[in-house]
């Protein structure tokens, strides 16, 4: 597979197909170090069983309702990978998945060969400075190492651009930590509602995902690559406490760890987050109008802190209440 004339500095063909074909199996977003990764959806619709656990480990991620006489919709945050044995599928988030007649996530993915194309339009430079030339000089050696750990050679992604080459650098590693998508929970509910006959639809498409992205000035993008290079030495502190956090139910923590992560990039705050939040509270606002039952399943960063999806369908009067359990 060529990338349409690309060439990754001398890198061989086989080289970039692994670089494209890395992407694709970890796409969105989401990046564990951000919110950024908790707001996109990764390829978890894949029908594929889960895979064994080992031992169970249980938690209790939190979960909002908002309702009215004839309509009810259950809003539940995820995390996008796990690792195996922890046991959330059940109890008040197993219950209102039950209840619920529709099934709505971020995005439902479209085909390999689709995605492959919107990624190459959307992440994929096909002339001008390379990367590693657009970096700032002191994040260039920090930046192939992160590269050739992956083992992949140092300009295997030079032509990529800098939100898609910080989205492959800050969740590719985690699979070496032991998490995997088939663990996360879209997999789990898209496997249960497809078992169960529940229709399921997507917030946004694959189009609007990587638009957002590439939409992003290249300030931002800079940005954003920059602080994943700065903080993938804590990946693995980082997203175990994450996964702590959102396994207590403990949104305001979850909160803090991103906005963290989010302080140094407004712009990305804005596009990625704030934005999407609104847009969503304005789906969620519309569709009470209609009866009904729909579990509602989107990245836990989106339904924590002062610009959460509840706090947006508030300005909106429309109340989600915290589901205790």
């Amino acid at each position: 597979m060529r990338l349409s004339g690309a060439s990754y500095m001398g890198a061989t063909n086989d080289k970039d197909a692994l670089a494209l074909k890395l992407f694709s199996k970890i796409v969105s977003f989401r990046s564990a170090l951000s919110a950024i990764a908790m707001a996109f959806a990764l390829p978890a619709c894949a029908q594929v069983a889960p895979k064994p656990v080992q031992a169970a480990n249980d938690a209790d991620p939190a979960l909002w309702v908002v309702k009215d006489k004839d309509t009810t919709i259950y809003l539940f945050g995820t995390i996008h990978v796990l690792k195996p044995g922890m046991t959330w599928f059940d109890e008040a988030v197993k219950t209102a998945f039950d209840r619920s007649q529709q099934v709505v996530l971020e995005l439902v993915m479209p085909d390999a060969n689709k995605m492959q194309s919107l990624v190459m339009a959307t992440g994929v430079a096909k002339d001008g400075p390379t990367l590693t030339e657009q970096l700032p000089a002191d994040k260039r050696a920090a930046y192939a190492k992160a590269v050739t750990d992956l083992g992949l050679p140092a300009n295997a992604f030079d032509r990529f651009r800098p939100w898609l080459a910080a989205t492959n650098l800050s969740i590719a590693p985690l699979s070496k930590l032991g998490y995997d998508s088939e663990n996360g929970p879209e997999h789990v509910i898209t496997a249960a509602a497809k078992a169960a006959g529940k229709p399921v639809i997507g917030l946004e498409t694959a189009e609007q995902q990587l638009g957002y992205f590439g939409g992003l000035s290249q300030k931002a993008q800079l940005q954003f690559l920059g602080t994943t290079i700065d903080e993938l030495p804590e990946l693995e502190t980082t997203m175990a406490t994450m996964v702590d956090e959102w396994a207590k139910g403990d949104p305001e923590a979850l909160a803090r760890e991103m906005n963290d992560s989010l302080k140094d990039s407004p712009e990305v705050a804005k596009v990625l987050l704030v934005d999407r939040n609104a847009r969503w509270a304005e789906w969620v606002a519309n569709r009470m109008k209609s009866p009904g039952t729909v579990f509602v399943a989107v990245g836990a960063g989106h339904l924590a802190g002062q610009d959460s999806v509840q706090a947006q369908l508030a300005k909106l009067g429309v109340k989600a209440e915290r589901v205790r359990y």
